[in-house]
């Protein structure tokens, strides 16, 4: 199961086209809000979530995914639960993380990515991410890293969502969707 995370405050796009990509690839998905099931994004739409953040429990094989915009990643900072979440995804062996636009920083600061490990966050705020030791080759608008999936920002969510639909299951999948899509980015 994929767990995208919602606070008050996310970047819708990073969010629902994650949600909708991953979704055409027989994904199993769940847009998780932090605190309760109906969360406003940081351009005025509400999404009703699947489940609350409080609710997740994660199993082997389970992703959790950080959209971006600040509010949203101030949200998930502040809230414990979501905390928890991320480093159990970051610290299991069997489980991935992905994190899109502001969320990459959110990571660095609180030491759950570092050196030796690469990661592109919103264009400008590379120093957060190179600051604690992470390389940041910002050429590319995704990056994986082991179980990590970043990418860059709202214009990016379609390069990430793809390709954490080919981690997730495989590249002949990501490019039927891609092609289904008709996206050339």
């Amino acid at each position: 199961m994929v767990y995208i995370l919602l606070g008050t405050g996310f970047e819708e796009m990073e969010a629902l086209v994650t949600a909708d990509v991953l979704r055409r690839g027989n994904v199993p998905l769940s847009l998780a809000g932090i605190g309760c099931e109906n969360i406003t994004g940081s351009h005025g739409i509400t999404v009703m979530c699947d489940t609350t953040v409080e609710a997740v429990s994660l199993s082997a094989g389970d992703t959790v995914v950080l959209p971006g915009g600040m509010g949203g990643v101030n949200s998930i900072e502040e809230s414990e639960t979501a905390m928890a979440l991320i480093r159990e995804a970051a610290d299991r062996d069997n489980l991935y993380l992905a994190a899109i636009c502001a969320a990459p920083t959110l990571l660095a600061r609180k030491g759950i990515i570092g050196p030796g490990q690469q990661a592109v966050c919103y264009p400008g705020m590379e120093s957060m991410l190179t600051d604690a030791g992470v390389e940041a080759p910002m050429e590319k608008s995704a990056v994986v890293c082991g179980k990590l999936i970043t990418s860059q920002a709202p214009g990016t969510a379609y390069d990430f969502a793809l390709t954490l639909l080919a981690v997730l299951t495989d590249e002949a999948t990501a490019h039927s969707v891609r092609t289904d899509l008709h996206w050339r980015g």
